[in-house]
């Protein structure tokens, strides 16, 4: 079943059901216990009044018979019966609905019988001095007759209202449910862009469901203006480099002399160099943010790795030093990943030191590693800035896009939770410390020297 409202109908209806006819049930045997105790009583006080009206010498008289009295109760008449018999086994006196028939065998007190094919409840007293039996009767069918009619009178009546109840549960479920039919109402006529706080009735078991649709709506927000910033950025920093190719390529193909047609395609080398890694981090920030970076985590060795990507850099012109620590220094994670976020991180110090400068890999800690560069660093007020997505700060260089450490640090939260934390060296230039798990097996913090202290201050 698909509707809530028919779901919850019918579940109350159900329990209110079973809970009538539970009620219905313990009225019934209660009643029916206490009726009988009722009428017992009563045989016994009309059987002990007959008695006493019996005369002395065993006769009856009518004022005897007339001890057992008829009664109305419930619309029927319910009639007990009288019969007086003597002990020598002769019926002296009987009303008039008494069976033919001796009531019961017993000698005193209550008893069953079937006379006649039908079941009576009996009270006997004997009397050996007035030599006299008393038996004072009534038909168990006339007592369930009137326990059924007590229990109709209640039955019906719920019978009848039972539609009426289903009716009014009906329409109290759908006035309940009026704040989610309200919630749909608000986003069917919405528009693809209307991002707007659901609005409903503060209801506790609604405020859940609007809460987590108001923080869908955030994150759906934060992603478009993400998207929107990504593409109005990408078109802004392609546009720049393709129309300096196109001019470069004018020039080269104007040119009379060799060494201008060179130096134009260098630029042109340059320019497409540039929008090659611009391409490549705005399409690596898109795998990151769309969640389809590598699953399978691994051991991955820091140095060879570092070794490996140093090997694709442009700028030859620099000193790369990798602290043979890395080589045995192994990280949990996608390799993948691990690669991204390294290979950013080395891009960014080998771009911004100058030519014939030092960048230095080496191991900090049992869990972390950095990055020195010999750049103009970054200002103090800046550094908490640079690593959100576009931001270059006011010293950035020429073929700077902004990227490089936001991918970095994307990637890096993709590795069991790993960080990077930038601070100026007092000398000069920039160092990013990574904070990343260690691979299994790798030696606890207080296994091995911290090795940070021998390498501070080293020179290129």
């Amino acid at each position: 079943m698909t509707s809530l409202r028919a779901r919850l109908f019918l579940i109350l209806v159900a329990t209110t059901g079973v809970i009538w006819l539970a009620a219905t049930i313990w009225i019934y045997l209660g009643t029916k216990r206490e009726l009988e105790h009722v009428l017992d009583t009563r045989l016994q006080e009309a059987a002990r009044m007959v008695s006493s009206l019996v005369r002395d010498d065993g006769g009856a008289t009518g004022d005897a018979i007339a001890a057992a009295p008829s009664a109305n109760a419930g619309g029927y008449a319910r009639q007990l019966s009288c019969q007086i018999w003597s002990l020598g086994g002769r019926l002296v006196a009987s009303s008039g609905t008494a069976p033919a028939e001796r009531l019961t065998e017993a000698r005193e007190g209550f008893s069953d019988s079937v006379v006649n094919g039908e079941t009576w409840r009996v009270y006997a007293i004997e009397d050996e001095a007035k030599g006299v039996r008393v038996l004072v009767g009534d038909r168990l069918g006339l007592r369930e007759r009137l326990v059924q009619d007590l229990v109709s009178g209640l039955v019906v009546p719920i019978l009848l209202i039972l539609p009426l109840f289903a009716g009014l549960i009906w329409l109290s479920i759908g006035r309940g449910l009026g704040p989610l039919k309200q919630i749909a109402a608000d986003l069917k006529g919405r528009a693809p862009d209307d991002l707007a706080p659901v609005r409903a009735e503060a209801i506790d078991e609604i405020r859940p469901v609007t809460d987590a649709l108001n923080g869908l709506f955030r994150r759906l927000g934060a992603a478009w203006r993400h998207e929107r910033e990504i593409t109005a950025f990408a078109a802004h920093e392609l546009r720049t480099p393709l129309a300096g190719i196109r001019t470069q390529a004018q020039v080269a193909r104007a040119a009379t002399e060799p060494a201008m047609r060179l130096s134009a395609l260098d630029q042109i080398i340059a320019g497409v160099d540039r929008t090659g890694r611009l391409v490549s981090q705005l399409l690596a920030l898109a795998r990151l943010d769309a969640g389809l970076a590598e699953p399978t985590a691994g051991r991955v060795l820091v140095g060879p790795l570092l070794r490996e990507i140093d090997r694709e850099r442009l700028r030859k012109d620099l000193i790369v030093e990798i602290d043979p620590e890395l080589d045995a220094f192994a990280i949990t994670g996608a390799s993948d990943i691990l690669r991204l976020a390294l290979r950013n991180l080395h891009e960014n110090a080998c771009g911004y030191s100058p030519q014939g400068g030092c960048v230095r890999w080496r191991r900090i800690s049992q869990r972390t590693i950095a990055v020195e560069d010999q750049g103009p660093g970054i200002p103090p007020d800046e550094l908490s800035l640079v690593t959100q997505r576009f931001y270059r700060g006011r010293g950035h260089i020429q073929n700077g896009s902004g990227l490089g450490l936001a991918i970095a640090e994307a990637a890096l939260a993709h590795i069991g939770g790993g960080k990077v934390a930038l601070e100026n060296n007092v000398g000069g230039g920039l160092r990013a410390t990574v904070s990343v798990p260690v691979a299994p097996g790798e030696p606890g913090p207080d296994d091995r020297e911290p090795i940070g202290d021998r390498h501070r201050g080293a020179g290129p």
